[in-house]
């Protein structure tokens, strides 16, 4: 196995490298305090193309692969998890569903300007009375000729409040005996009458991405704008998420580095007992556990995006990704702390901020539980990955970039 990157992904970590750098480290500290969304990043990460790193050109994308796609989710995050949110979002859920599962009119419609970044997309699938069990949720859509009426309500959106369109799971039918046979997906357009949305405030972290709510009262949505078969939402929701925790992990490992860069360059400088804590034995084994993390979370991430470069489901290993890296990450961004010492509880430093976004990672596209009850299924073998009706295509450079 080739672990080495290529000139196109060092290009896409350096192109993402600078943006952060640029033009989001000079307002980062103020947004985050101001608990708001830096108002132009959006319609910037279309501009340079990052909205749309991982489709084919013929969609709107800028036709790179997979791992490409998750390097920069670790830049992404190394400087805010706000802007690996998006990628998720917008992304991992939204896009990419509908690349793996839309007609190709619907791609049409709904992927290119994804990918353009002319509209921004979200995921809806969390309710107020339901999390982690998807099967469990209440919003449904009835069938009237050529529309489906949604109703029902969703929670903990990210981008609620900003997307143009959303990917919402819906009960279609609810009378199966197999709740999650009853589930049907659709992309709804969030200027559509009906929509109802705002956002939540008073987060522990990622304070300058939106998270919001969205309600659907009697909203009319054209048959054409399912996606998939009536049924299918089930299955449509799981690839979602599996491509949403690839970027989750990825940007977990941003974290982990970011914090170990700041223990470095603090260890070096400050010093107590005549000389710096670098020195320290004690500090010494938070350093060197933080580096050892970043390289196993990295290689971990890097091995689920090389699967789907070959083409080939990676469910299990996104899992091992998301629950080592985000779990890492809280650790990490715990002992940069611990490392800072007083400066660390202060918003001098940016430890803290890393702090305060890493949890949430641990709980959101699935908690640290369900992943352990993923990996326990693979091993036990009471989970097999079926063949799916659409499987995400293989990585082609020739159609990638035709």
């Amino acid at each position: 196995m080739d672990f080495s990157l290529s000139q196109e992904h060092q290009m896409i970590q350096k192109t993402v490298r600078d943006f952060v750098q640029k033009e989001i480290a000079p307002v980062i500290k103020e947004f985050d305090r101001k608990q708001e969304p830096i108002p132009w990043v959006l319609k910037r990460m279309g501009e340079l193309g990052i909205l749309g790193l991982p489709f084919p050109v013929r969609y709107g994308g800028q036709g790179m692969d997979y791992i490409s796609w998750g390097l920069a989710c670790e830049e992404l995050e190394a400087m805010d998890t706000h802007l690996r949110v998006v990628m998720s979002v917008h992304a991992g859920l939204c896009a990419m569903t509908v690349f793996q599962w839309g007609t190709e009119d619907q791609k049409q419609k709904f992927l290119v300007p994804l990918a353009k970044g002319e509209k921004i997309g979200c995921g809806a699938f969390t309710e107020p009375g339901m999390g982690s069990d998807v099967a469990a949720m209440t919003t449904n859509a009835k069938r009237d000729g050529d529309f489906y009426v949604l109703n029902g309500e969703k929670m903990w959106i990210s981008l609620a409040s900003k997307a143009d369109l959303v990917l919402v799971t819906v009960k279609t039918n609810l009378s199966t005996r197999k709740p999650s046979e009853g589930l049907s997906s659709f992309i709804v357009d969030l200027h559509s009458d009906g929509v109802k949305r705002g956002d939540l405030h008073g987060k522990l972290g990622v304070r300058a991405g939106t998270t919001g709510w969205i309600s659907f009262t009697d909203v009319k949505v054209p048959v054409v704008n399912r996606i998939g078969e009536e049924g299918e939402g089930f299955k449509i929701t799981m690839t979602g998420f599996d491509h949403g925790r690839y970027t989750v992990a990825s940007g977990a490992t941003g974290i982990i580095r970011t914090s170990l860069e700041a223990s470095v360059n603090y260890a070096k400088t400050r010093k107590t007992f005549g000389k710096p804590i670098a020195e320290h034995q004690l500090i010494q084994e938070k350093i060197a556990k933080m580096s050892q993390d970043y390289e196993i979370a990295r290689l971990l991430y890097l091995q689920s995006g090389w699967l789907q470069n070959q083409g080939k489901r990676n469910t299990l290993e996104t899992s091992y990704a998301k629950k080592f890296a985000t779990e890492a990450s809280f650790s990490a961004a715990t002992e940069a702390i611990q490392i800072h010492g007083a400066y660390g509880f202060s918003d001098e430093f940016d430890v803290e901020r890393y702090l305060r976004n890493s949890k949430g990672a641990m709980i959101y596209e699935g908690s640290s539980e369900i992943q352990t009850l993923i990996q326990a299924g693979y091993a036990l073998g009471e989970r097999i990955d079926k063949p799916l009706r659409c499987e995400l295509p293989a990585y082609d450079e020739a159609f990638w970039h035709g």
